[in-house]
């Protein structure tokens, strides 16, 4: 289980580990905050094509899917 702290998710920098379209390397580009200070959206962006998708943060924690940097 990979440790994510919400609060250091912008500009964080992932790998996958299902490679799709050739997308493996990852950067956070956008995390909003409610009021309470929870995350209500996180934006992700493949470094290959810029592609950026909508993704649950906490997905972010299995490290069968994901891992922290680029590996």
């Amino acid at each position: 289980m990979n440790k994510v702290n919400p609060k250091t998710l912008i500009n964080s920098k992932w790998t996958k580990l299902d490679v799709v379209n050739k997308e493996k390397h990852f950067v956070i580009t956008k995390v909003d905050f409610n009021e309470e200070q929870k995350v209500i959206r996180c934006v992700i962006e493949a470094v290959m094509n810029r592609n950026e998708y909508n993704i649950d943060w906490r997905d972010l924690k299995l490290s069968g899917s994901w891992k922290i940097g680029w590996k």
